[in-house]
């Protein structure tokens, strides 16, 4: 057989004695240090003079740092494959992504019915382990949200949940020497593993025939089909070429307990073999194969083209088949499904990234960091180009507080670098939210009524803009365009670094505080006041859910009085503390970055689309405080919030950003299940705001961009889109047309 052009790898096969049981364990670490590529071991459950494999291969993991894991081969009928799946995807993640599993449909059929598993025939056996692979795979493909149902008549699985997603796209290796063994090897499997000292002249070229034609008769490219070979110590350098470049091994197990055979064969043969089997690739034409597996390239979405991907994202681009796909798809709300994700690491690869969306006929998306409560971080069948690699947190100037931040990092990363300092950047309420969005749009946080908006302390910034160009802006360079940037900086192109001034910030007052909100409008005036009235050195956000039958209504607020001392924090949440009945209350003394440290773990999950509306408001007043009471009453809001601005956001004069609704006291924000009732219900309140907050705003109907900025702001941001950004690359979010569109 011709050669499948497979980067070379080198393994070894240790026994798994349970005499001296850190023996194989000692030659596991060995096989790392002498570069070995992976590390496997016999699995035969029933043999008492054997370690368990598993067990044993999970210690060898926590001992070693680098090298692979796999059983040669995993005896399936002792171990359930809905089991296995779980297991191994577990020890997958403990290791960093480096466990293989190789399966056998079992043999010594006397000793596993002696263990209580079933015996097969030779039929049964191959039509069992065919049932496992989809089990396992099944248990693997977290992106589908359904339960699964897979296997039959050996591994039935009736509405398993799906998971834990593997660390890596866990190869499945099939060992097989019979045509039925092979021809499921071809069709499903991801590598074949026999054994050298098994097999007759003929064999490895018959088999290989067997899994190719299996493979295109299931639409895959056979080289999906990785070649392993166990080996014995004895076998030549010639011989080893000669199974590379004729039988297509790519992988070369080395079945020794020996060191100091494993030490030469790494130190002598290896080198080799890697040198010749290069030598006669290049001398053939033939070069290395990136293959991506059949039913991953049924999922490429229509649109994008890609085969011209460029090559600086080639590695770490994220398709619908791919493994990662789940992890990136969706943001916090929305349930995503884009064709494809694009991960630069730098300036130069964001304008690549930038370079290839432009040239695609296709939706794109801009993701820093964080959760995107609106939902336009991600689409069905676009691209999106996710910074989060772009995460750096550095100081530029201690003396002028004067800080770098790219935009994919978070808030609560942010919040502990600057805390090392006695530092704080009023940011968002919650830790997760990315630096990107949220430092574009305007940023309402937990200490904007004295220090302002996350934009007010805004000097400067790195943008890469719709042409491909990157710029630097301030209000000395291209001002303009740095006013956009302050507030719609999702029009006008990609921040890629931000430069802010911080304040200094030592511990604080945090509140949480839980009413009886039966009175809800009058409490809903009474707290509007009480902030009003405070001094800008307190901050107060408030949630309510939907009001229910014979249930009592309960209005959560939080507040952030930016002082260590417990008097004034008193004095100032007292007032609060007398809007309505207290039914429970928190009040501690925290750094600012424990406050924001409330990030929950996880990949964003999000499912269906986020419906959310957004207003601005002067003050809450009896006429308003009463439309929101009628609007939790009507059981179409499932969360209602009220964040205070105000202050020092007032002080900054409505032309100087983007962001133009300076004399708004409060944010409010309503999220519900149904767009045309929620929208219906929130048209009527319309009348009593002056502008949105884009960050929660999910409507796209016509009139909310005169909502989020005056007349003369739109009409300057038209004119910028017209400059530098005239074919409206930027789109696809709460967009702003050039003035010729």
């Amino acid at each position: 057989m011709p050669d499948y052009g497979l980067p070379l790898t080198f393994g070894t096969f240790i026994t798994p004695s349970n005499r001296q049981p850190q023996a194989p364990v000692e030659l596991a670490k060995l096989s790392e240090q002498l570069g070995y590529d992976l590390v496997t071991f016999q699995d035969h459950p029933y043999q008492p003079s054997f370690l368990d494999t598993w067990t044993l291969m999970s210690w060898v993991a926590a001992q070693t740092t680098l090298i692979h894991i796999a059983p040669n081969v995993l005896s399936t009928p002792m171990r359930p494959p809905a089991v296995t799946a779980r297991a191994a995807a577990s020890l997958d993640l403990l290791s960093g992504g480096r466990f293989d599993l190789a399966l056998g449909a079992g043999a010594f059929w006397d000793a596993i019915e002696a263990m209580g598993a079933r015996r097969l025939t030779p039929g049964q056996a191959v039509d069992a382990l065919s049932e496992a692979i989809d089990v396992i795979k099944g248990i693997w493909t977290t992106d589908d949200r359904s339960p699964l149902v897979a296997g039959g008549e050996y591994y039935a699985v009736r509405g398993a949940k799906r998971g834990p997603a593997p660390a890596h796209d866990i190869p499945l290796w099939v060992g097989a020497y019979k045509p039925r063994m092979l021809q499921l090897t071809g069709s499903k499997a991801d590598g074949w593993l026999p054994s050298l000292a098994y097999l007759k002249p003929g064999d490895l070229a018959e088999g290989n025939a067997r899994i190719d034609d299996a493979a295109q008769g299931a639409g895959r490219d056979p080289r999906e089909v990785r070649r392993l070979l166990n080996i014995g110590g004895d076998a030549t350098l010639e011989q080893l070429l000669a199974l590379a470049l004729d039988d297509g091994i790519a992988t070369f197990i080395l079945a020794a307990d020996d060191p100091s055979l494993m030490q030469r064969f790494a130190e002598e043969v290896i080198p080799a073999l890697r040198e010749q089997v290069s030598a006669e690739r290049h001398t053939a034409g033939t070069s290395e194969a990136t293959v991506r597996p059949a039913l991953s390239l049924a999922k490429r979405r229509r649109g994008i083209d890609y085969d011209a991907i460029p090559a600086s994202l080639a590695a770490t681009a994220v398709e619908p088949g791919d493994l990662d796909f789940a992890k990136v798809r969706s943001t916090y709300l929305r349930g995503g499904s884009p064709g494809l994700v694009l991960r630069p690491t730098d300036v130069s690869q964001v304008q690549d990234a930038l370079a290839f969306a432009r040239g695609q006929n296709v939706a794109l998306a801009v993701r820093s960091g964080g959760h995107g409560i609106s939902g336009r971080s991600t689409n069905d069948g676009g691209i999106v180009i996710d910074l989060h690699a772009l995460n750096a947190i550095e100081v530029l100037d201690e003396q002028a507080r004067l800080v770098r931040i790219g935009p994919g990092a978070r808030w609560v990363d942010v919040a502990r670098v600057l805390g090392e300092h006695g530092w704080a950047l009023s940011s968002g309420d919650y830790g997760g939210v990315g630096v990107g969005g949220l430092a574009t749009a305007g940023g309402i946080g937990w200490l904007v009524r004295e220090h302002g908006l996350t934009i007010d302390h805004l000097r400067a910034a790195e943008i890469v803009l719709a042409d491909g160009s990157s710029m630097r802006v301030s209000a000395d360079e291209h001002p303009e365009l740095f006013w956009a940037v302050r507030g719609a900086g999702a029009n006008v192109g990609i921040v890629t670094a931000f430069e802010f001034e911080v304040d200094e910030v030592g511990d604080v007052g945090w509140a949480q505080l839980a009413f009886d909100a039966a009175d809800t409008a009058g409490f809903l005036e009474r707290w509007g006041a009480v902030v009003e009235d405070s001094p800008r050195d307190l901050t107060s956000f408030l949630i309510m859910g939907a009001k229910r039958a014979g249930r009592q209504h309960v209005a959560q607020v939080m507040a952030v009085v930016n002082s260590d001392d417990p008097e004034t924090i008193i004095a100032r949440l007292q007032p609060l503390a007398e809007t309505a009945p207290l039914l429970d209350q928190s009040v501690q003394l925290v750094s600012y970055p424990q406050l924001m440290a409330n990030v929950q773990p996880g990949d964003h999950d999000g499912r269906g689309e986020p419906i959310a509306r957004s207003g601005l408001i002067g003050h809450i007043t009896p006429e308003f405080a009463e439309a929101a009471a009628a609007l939790l009453e009507s059981g179409e809001v499932y969360f209602f919030q009220i964040r205070s601005v105000g202050g020092a956001v007032s002080d900054v004069a409505p032309d100087a950003s983007a962001y133009a609704n300076r004399a708004a006291n409060f944010s409010v924000v309503a999220l519900g299940s149904n767009a045309e009732r929620l929208n219906a219900l929130w048209d009527d309140l319309l009348h009593h705001f002056d502008g949105l907050y884009l960050s929660f705003e999910t409507d796209q109907r016509d009139g909310r961009l005169e909502e989020a900025f005056p007349p003369a702001t739109l009409a300057r941001l038209r004119a910028m889109k017209e400059q530098y950004d005239p074919h409206n690359v930027f789109r696809d979010n709460f967009n702003v047309r050039p003035l010729s569109i």
